[in-house]
């Protein structure tokens, strides 16, 4: 079930899909309206004979103009939307054009565009004006107008939304929405105190089995998804343990072992095999089970406006508003036991599982690695981490919040030329470890 949910997901993120889709559409309709020219004939009379078209010349025209203009204006369109990724892939980083590519108004409009000139092209097609025959697709030319009329407005649109969509308080906004989409999916539960999970001695637990068989990677990649309920599956009914080393996210190279297998009875090949297959690995990371690939977007817009070359502390400050609003969210969130079991109670899956400290480090350190120079950056890094403390409940979590306060506030010592910000940051920093 995850490969398809993983083959759906790319296909949607293609920028190829809608617009072949609202291709088809456009074939189906002009035949479909063919087709009703064909049964009813109609002739317009009247102040109708504005509207439609009643002579093969006249249908022949419109279509032929509304044609050769669509496909040019699909050429303009496409090449502001090459101009569009250029920019934001020199301003906000390569790895940032998926959210572009996943842009349904982009692929809508090249699609309608490209769709109207072939919806003209088969209704030129079939207008007839011989001796024998002739045929005038009065119904199908006056939707070819009605759609060069939405065209227009789709274009003024496009282009307002193209020169908005490449700002960067769009681009954050919107990796913020994509952000916290993929962290409610991931974390949908809120904390509870009964949610703590009871720890396994993995020495123990191997002792416990008179088998132990460790799977390679068979590729070098990313873990793109793991189908935890289909290995859970297999698990139980092979009466398994299964010790899974990497999450989604990861970069593995082919032959490390990535999964420790505990069993009674020696797990043959066809096991192995299955087990294989419910791990994808591929070229880049995805957003489907990573729950840090939404912060790492985030982040390397921050780490880009804090580069000599932009030197904008405004861009970075706003990044980290918003990564400190996702971890407030966190902050109350249930995280995953990394111990699954099965209907029985019986151990099962052993996985490598997000903690809230690993969210805290992909979120914070970098920018604070790149934030030396600019001391309202690094204000603001401990201004969130006082935030975020305040909604914490666990130790360990407040702990993780302390040691990285502690090193924003290092940095500082080393990095602040004026005392008086360097004094208002000590002052922050005192609050939040009292």
């Amino acid at each position: 079930m995850k490969k398809f949910q993983y083959l759906w997901e790319n296909l949607k993120g293609s920028f190829w899909f809608v617009p072949t889709l609202i291709l088809f559409v456009s074939l189906i309709a002009s035949i479909g309206f063919i087709s009703l020219d064909s049964y009813i004939n109609f002739s317009p009379s009247g102040i109708l004979n504005y509207l439609f078209s009643g002579s093969p010349q006249s249908a022949r025209s419109i279509l032929s103009i509304i044609a050769g203009a669509m496909i040019g204006v699909a050429g303009t369109v496409f090449s502001i939307t090459l101009v569009a990724l250029t920019l934001a892939s020199n301003q906000f980083g390569s790895r940032l054009l998926r959210n572009f590519m996943y842009d349904r108004i982009n692929q809508i409009v090249l699609g309608t565009y490209v769709s109207t000139f072939v919806y003209c092209l088969v209704v030129l097609n079939s207008v007839m004006d011989n001796e024998q025959n002739q045929f005038v697709p009065v119904f199908a030319v006056f939707v070819a107008i009605l759609l060069a009329l939405i065209n227009m407005i789709l274009l003024i649109y496009f282009i307002h939304h193209i020169s908005m969509s490449i700002q960067s308080d769009k681009v954050i906004s919107d990796i913020s929405n994509s952000m916290t989409r993929t962290i409610r999916k991931l974390f949908p539960d809120k904390y509870e105190e009964s949610s703590e999970h009871m720890e396994f001695d993995l020495d123990e637990l191997r002792e416990q089995y008179k088998h132990t068989l460790q799977i390679e990677s068979t590729q070098n990649g990313y873990i793109e998804s793991i189908d935890y309920n289909h290995l859970l599956a297999i698990a139980k009914k092979q009466d398994l343990t299964i010790n899974i080393s990497y999450r989604a996210g990861d970069f593995v190279v082919k032959g490390i072992h990535i999964i420790e297998i505990y069993s009674n009875n020696k797990a043959d090949d066809d096991i192995t095999q299955k087990i294989n297959n419910a791990i994808i690995i591929g070229n880049v990371r995805t957003p489907l089970q990573d729950a840090e690939f939404a912060i790492h977007q985030m982040v390397e817009i921050a780490i880009r406006a804090l580069s000599p070359g932009i030197n904008d502390p405004y861009t970075a400050i706003a990044c980290i508003d918003n990564l400190s609003s996702v971890l407030c969210y966190l902050a109350k969130a249930k995280f995953p036991s990394k111990y699954r079991h099965d209907d029985d109670k019986t151990l099962r899956l052993i996985i490598h599982n997000f903690t809230y400290s690993s969210m805290l480090d992909a979120a914070f350190n970098q920018i604070r690695q790149f934030s030396g120079g600019s001391p309202s950056v690094v204000i603001r890094l401990m201004e969130a981490l006082i935030t975020i403390d305040q909604l914490l409940k666990l130790k360990k979590n407040k702990k993780a919040i302390r040691k990285h306060a502690e090193m924003v506030y290092n940095l500082a010592k080393q990095s602040f030329p004026e005392s008086h910000d360097l004094k208002d940051l000590e002052g922050r920093y005192r609050n939040l470890i009292e």
